[in-house]
């Protein structure tokens, strides 16, 4: 199977997305990449309990991607074998009374992971550039002071809204926070084919909705507000990954390699030793229990 790069899939310069390409090809079979999967996960597992041993850093993992991209799956693939004292997952819908009557970052922040874990953000603090933009009559319910009517939601505004989800990442990365951004990029063709599959399975159309086309109809404007969200946003503490989501599989085996790949680049992630007193009476310690 062909090797991969993070760099690759890293948004280092400005990007335009019709440009980048939603398949990419590994070179391997399905069961071939499954299998790769299966091991890299394995070993983030691990990872993961070494991470949660040492306690300094925490991990947040962003994923964004137009309906049907794979976000859901791709969690429950990428992190199956990590210990669930390790891993919280949050996934953000249309904001409730109690969060509206909090700035929009409020309810973000309040789900940040501890250190030592990972937080997974199913959707994520950019639907407030991203649907919001595609639909500014949203930010009128925020009941912002100085936002009166869709005239003040303007350029100046996303500009505003832009350097402060900057400036909150750059202050939890400053603070031990490891942050992962992942765009699922989706072709609208392989949109459509997944939206008929929820359609043509009656198991499947639990996770149908008619806004769903609604929405569809939009994609111009929303890959336009992903585009500009990505460019403005993509920092080398809080760098954009654009993944070719077409293929799920591959999308995993992708997410999961550069998760792993970048992490054990920390070369201070280590578990803590135990203190000279209690190593020096390991021997009196198993003498002890197998003398029970």
């Amino acid at each position: 199977m062909k090797n991969i790069n993070v760099n690759q899939f890293k948004v280092t310069e400005t990007i335009q997305l019709k440009n980048t390409s939603t398949t990419f090809d590994l070179n391997a079979k399905k069961k071939d990449i499954e299998k790769e999967l299966e091991e890299v996960r394995e070993k983030l597992g691990d990872f993961q309990n070494t991470i949660y041993a040492h306690g300094k850093y925490a991990i947040l993992v962003c994923i964004q991607g137009m309906d049907t991209a794979g976000k859901d799956s791709m969690i429950r693939e990428v992190f199956k074998d990590f210990n669930t004292r390790g891993i919280v997952v949050h996934s953000f819908k249309v904001p409730t009374e109690l969060e509206l009557n909090h700035d929009y970052l409020w309810r973000h922040y309040i789900a940040l992971p501890a250190r030592g874990k990972f937080g997974i953000f199913n959707r994520t603090h950019y639907e407030n550039v991203l649907v919001t933009r595609v639909h500014p009559n949203y930010i009128l319910g925020e009941n912002l002071p100085d936002v009166h009517n869709l005239d003040d939601v303007n350029e100046a505004f996303w500009d505003k809204r832009f350097d402060q989800i900057n400036d909150f990442e750059k202050h939890i990365a400053e603070n031990g926070t490891i942050i992962f951004k992942f765009f699922l990029h989706l072709s609208k063709e392989e949109q459509k084919n997944r939206l008929l599959r929820r359609l043509h399975k009656a198991e499947k159309h639990w996770k149908f909705s008619p806004g769903d086309l609604k929405e569809r109809k939009l994609w111009d404007k929303y890959q336009e507000c992903y585009e500009d969200a990505i460019n403005r946003t993509s920092k080398d503490h809080a760098p954009w990954y654009t993944i070719p989501a077409d293929d799920k599989p591959t999308a995993r085996y992708i997410v999961a390699r550069i998760l792993y790949d970048t992490l054990i680049q920390y070369k201070d992630i280590v578990e803590p030793e135990l203190e000279d007193d209690i190593k020096d009476n390991i021997g009196q310690y198993i003498k002890e229990l197998e003398n029970e």
